[in-house]
């Protein structure tokens, strides 16, 4: 099941993206006034609003095979329609993880000291230490776009960068979460673009300035339910810049899995359905390319995720 937001002539409207086709249960009839106005009031119906998705799929997938042609107001084409990210503006900062995956620690420790050497008498080397515990930061609510929206590179940058991530949606609220009960908090998955200003972030010691400006995290296409992708998920993630593949690598090689991201996260801390997690990216960074490549002016970016779809966006200048 695919939960996509869209754009609509009263606002932003949930639908369901079938086959090529947006369904929009809210002008039917026989679901009017019961089907959710967003994905967060979804998301908090529970099992009641994903049955009667399954009900709306159900229905669309009848019309479409006997259409033939003519136009059923709930169905638009998908290619007509503006999506927006699935949750337009979340009520709190996108959490994130990083240094999640070996390659990307050991691609930065490559820029910052150069190859790795054997250790022994006489020589100076250095090997890569794996974080004991994931290392949180967040992104800002405002930087959340969708898809084909663009990124726009602000003047206080010139080291735009990607970074491709499977982002979690959490289903539930929770608390102390032990990590056997992790994915039970889980509602689904999408595509999630931790766009970076590297600059920002070296000149500010810390992460948050240089991932949180206007447009830095789009989001998309939709949302698919956790038992659709797995738990855990098994997913190759891709990204390209221009349609030259920069990154490439899969969910099995992360260092901390999704359940003790949760399990650690929520040690403490209340997470609440319609929170956003985003997992970590993989090696193949702008910033540790030779020479570094960063996004300019023109370019188009694509983070695929297998079993999510794509999520695609151009690149302006402020």
């Amino acid at each position: 099941m695919k939960l996509a937001t869209f754009q609509a002539e009263g606002g932003p409207r949930l639908g369901l993206v079938v086959d090529a086709w947006v369904v929009d249960p809210g002008v039917e009839p026989r679901w009017r006034g019961r089907w959710p106005a967003g994905l967060v009031e979804f998301i908090q119906r529970g099992e009641d609003a994903v049955g009667l998705a399954r009900e709306v799929e159900e229905w669309a997938a009848g019309v479409l095979a006997e259409a033939r042609g003519r136009e059923v107001p709930a169905l638009h084409p998908l290619r007509e329609v503006t999506l927006l990210a699935p949750i337009p503006r979340p009520s709190k900062n996108i959490f994130c993880v990083g240094r999640n995956y070996r390659e990307h620690v050991e691609e930065g420790a490559h820029v910052l000291w150069g190859p790795a050497k054997e250790a022994g008498e006489g020589k100076k080397g250095w090997t890569v230490e794996l974080p004991p515990v994931p290392v949180f930061f967040t992104k800002a609510p405002t930087a959340v776009i969708g898809p084909e929206a663009p990124i726009v590179r602000p003047r206080a940058t010139e080291r735009l960068d990607w970074e491709c991530e499977l982002a979690v949606v959490i289903g539930r609220k929770g608390k102390d979460i032990p990590p056997e009960e992790a994915f039970s908090y889980v509602f689904g998955y999408t595509i999630l673009n931790d766009i970076t200003a590297r600059d920002l972030q070296q000149r500010h010691g810390q992460w948050f300035k240089g991932k949180s400006c206007d447009t830095f995290c789009p989001m998309g296409p939709w949302v698919v339910l956790r038992d659709d992708l797995g738990a855990p998920p098994q997913a190759t993630l891709v990204l390209r810049v221009n349609g030259a593949e920069r990154q490439r690598f899969h969910t099995r090689q992360m260092i901390f899995d999704i359940p003790a991201i949760l399990s650690s996260l929520s040690a403490g801390m209340t997470i609440e359905p319609g929170d956003i997690v985003a997992t970590g990216t993989g090696a193949g960074c702008g910033f540790a390319m030779d020479p570094p490549q960063f996004l300019q002016p023109g370019d188009v970016v694509e983070a695929e995720i297998e079993g999510i779809g794509v999520l695609r966006n151009p690149v302006i200048a402020e």
